[in-house]
């Protein structure tokens, strides 16, 4: 039976609204319903935001929700926020398979060492990080879900972040080398990339509401140039 598609985005930065935006945008577009969302990171892990966004202001996404982690959350209270949320959206941990019918999608959030200020305290991948995503079967894995992407895929660095040497971070380099997934979703370079290497098709997505993927049971990859104007209101009048 065919599914129906999985919605891909990334870079949300407590513009939690983008979410529910973008489903509406590629359900009017394609005549049926997302089947989930899946978040590449920077999801907006913080008490505040998340507190008065769908506690106080009372707003639920239209379809399930499931995320990583990025570098800019909270990390020390993600754990926390996932439970007390856990009817909002799904936290997937580093290293941990997500289903997306009828894919196998292996997750791990967090980011390559840049600052203290960029790359706060929990957020930076580990090489525990690493084992726990190479535990698995060669066969256990479709697909691979992060927030940063493997170093020597070419992605272009920001204008004026060229001290950070070259994006990506070198040992997700192990997870291609062992799983050969034939697709690998990322965010954090806030722009949009499609590379094909060594067989699996490297997609690099821009924030939220910029754009978001459209990946298919049937294999095909849909990217989504999509602008949606950012909501600076106080979310009480949202």
């Amino acid at each position: 039976m065919k599914q129906n598609p999985i919605l891909i985005i990334t870079d949300v930065h407590t513009h939690y609204q983008v979410i529910n935006e973008q489903i509406l945008h590629a359900e009017k577009t394609m005549g049926h319903p997302v089947q989930q969302v899946f978040v590449l990171g920077d999801f907006g892990f913080f008490h505040d935001n998340l507190r008065d966004y769908f506690r106080r202001g009372g707003k639920k996404f239209i379809r399930p929700v499931a995320c990583i982690e990025g570098n800019h959350e909270d990390h020390g209270a993600v754990p926390a926020l996932a439970e007390d949320f856990a009817d909002v959206f799904t936290h997937v941990s580093r290293g941990k398979i997500h289903s997306l019918d009828p894919w196998r999608g292996l997750c791990i959030g967090g980011a390559s060492y840049m600052d203290a200020a960029t790359t706060p305290r929990g957020s930076e991948i580990t090489t525990d990080d690493i084992d726990r995503c190479l535990a698995h079967e060669p066969g256990a894995v479709d697909l691979i879900l992060s927030h940063d992407c493997p170093q020597d895929l070419g992605v272009p660095g920001t204008p004026g972040m060229e001290h950070y040497g070259v994006p990506g971070e070198a040992r997700l380099g192990l997870l291609s080398e062992r799983y050969r997934p034939r697709w690998w979703f990322f965010g954090h370079h806030h722009r949009w990339f499609d590379l094909l290497k060594d067989g699996t098709r490297f997609v690099g997505l821009p924030e939220s509401w910029v754009g978001y993927v459209l990946l298919h049971s049937d294999g095909q990859v849909h990217e989504v140039d999509h602008f949606v104007k950012k909501d600076s209101r106080p979310w009480w009048k949202r």
